[in-house]
């Protein structure tokens, strides 16, 4: 496998430090919202990878974070905690808010085929080991305490600015050092933050009560489970400037040494060639996506017809034509699989070779995809070349195997009744599922009765609510 390395610019072939296990980290969810498609376009990155390795046959173990505080509205030093501001405008207890977002970035990524992680690690479980993380670096001689916290001193640390290239000098002469007046250098980060009074999620720790800064929560929790070093750490571009940089510095002032040895980032989503804004309205959400008639599948495939590395501009129109070229596949699929010629071998292992050493080549999707499309536009129809897709399909996750197809018509069944619905209708469903999150069942039901008086019958089930016109 050979893979773009951010930290050494350069594509790289891949070794493990353990050929017996590759370790991951990935950056997960700030849960103080819904995640838009420009952040689960990130997720889709990270599951491609998962998959291709152990496609390759190696045994993985992946590792993802659950940020549940001390994200501050700036990625830096700035602003209040997300969480918190997100709790206080909606008039409730920042665990509720966590744990409702919580579940439903959990419900997007499944609904993606996104394999979940094999460890979810959510901040405010792993106090003790940032606590221990942030007395290292102090011990060290990388952090100093001040009035409003613990800061890392990024003048003790030679390599600051290693994975983004910054110009420390330039930027330290226009940085804004209003936040605190006690940092040594305008550059130097928080990485224990001392509450104020009404900051409702604090602990007890050497500094008084406080909460972790943002970075610091992915050092500690990455070096709990993989160790001080590990092979691949994931992340979006976002990342690159601020959060991995630091994180790169409490690692080496924690023990001398870089976390991962492969640092990958996914692009940004534009939409409309644009920036994804609030202001701009154009921030969508894959519920936005199901009430204009499409599934969270018809967004997996169109990112797939970019590298992970380019930017990938999202239009309706883009987007419905990656709904259109999804079907065709699975019609050719369903072709296939009823078919009756006989495929050789040397065919068969042709194109899983071609595939794989595609996927092998810093997960270029776009090629792999033409080989999918070669196979399912054969004249000659095989169920051989059916199951081969099909098992193209455990990495591609686009459920364009036989056995899923039948599920995904009644999937998409749900989804063009949801078009249709009037907005006080489609108010009650997600009030209803925001019930049933917070286990409101009296609500529920209540909801239930008034979408039954409209005509509208919803069934809960595992893979979520089902509705039908009655």
């Amino acid at each position: 496998m050979k893979i773009y390395n951010t930290l050494t610019k350069t594509k790289e072939e891949f070794k493990p430090i353990n050929e017996e296990e590759v370790r991951m980290y990935s950056c997960g969810p700030t849960v103080y919202n819904y995640a838009h498609i420009g952040n689960l376009r990130a997720y889709i990155f990270m599951d491609l990878l998962s998959k291709t390795l152990r496609a390759d046959g190696y045994k993985l173990k992946h590792v993802m974070n659950i940020t549940d505080v001390g994200h501050l509205t700036s990625d830096a030093d700035e602003g209040e905690d997300k969480v918190q501001k997100a709790a206080r405008a909606q008039n409730k207890d920042p665990y509720e808010i966590v744990n409702f977002y919580t579940e439903v970035f959990l419900k997007d990524i499944e609904s993606l085929n996104i394999r979940k992680p094999d460890i979810i690690s959510r901040a405010t479980e792993h106090i003790p080991e940032m606590i221990e993380y942030v007395q290292k670096i102090v011990e060290n001689g990388y952090g100093y305490e001040t009035s409003t916290g613990v800061y890392f001193d990024i003048s003790k640390l030679p390599s600051y600015g290693i994975l983004s290239n910054k110009n420390i000098e330039g930027e330290q002469a226009g940085a804004r050092v209003a936040v605190d007046k006690e940092k040594r250098n305008p550059l130097d980060f928080a990485i224990w933050i001392k509450a104020p009074e009404n900051h409702i999620m604090k602990w007890e720790s050497p500094w008084g009560l406080c909460f972790p800064g943002w970075h610091i929560e992915c050092s500690a929790m990455s070096k709990k489970y993989l160790g001080e070093q590990f092979d691949i750490h994931t992340g979006g571009v976002d990342h690159i400037p601020i959060h991995h940089e630091n994180e790169i510095a409490q690692s080496m002032g924690y023990c001398g040494k870089i976390p991962a040895n492969y640092w990958m980032h996914c692009e940004f989503l534009l939409v409309d060639d644009g920036k994804m804004s609030k202001s701009l309205g154009n921030v969508y959400t894959l519920e936005d996506l199901r009430e204009r008639g499409f599934s969270p599948l018809d967004f997996r495939y169109l990112c797939l017809s970019a590298s992970y590395r380019n930017k990938l501009n999202f239009t309706f129109e883009s987007l419905k034509s990656a709904k259109t070229g999804l079907e065709r596949l699975r019609n050719a699929v369903e072709e296939h699989e009823n078919g009756t010629v006989s495929v050789s071998d040397e065919e068969m292992t042709k194109y899983k070779n071609q595939f794989l050493e595609v996927m092998n080549d810093d997960l270029d999707t776009p090629k792999a995809m033409n080989i999918v499309w070669e196979i399912a536009r054969k004249v000659n129809k095989s169920k051989q070349y059916a199951e081969l897709i099909s098992e193209m399909d455990e990495i591609l996750g686009i459920d364009i195997s036989v056995e899923k197809i039948a599920t995904i018509r009644e999937m998409e069944e749900k989804i063009d009744i949801l078009a249709t619905l009037d907005d006080e209708t489609k108010q009650l469903i997600q009030e209803r599922e925001v019930a049933r999150a917070n286990k409101d069942w009296a609500k529920s039901d209540e909801i239930r009765e008034k979408l039954t008086k409209k005509g509208i019958s919803v069934k809960d089930t595992k893979e979520g609510m089902e509705i039908k016109r009655m």
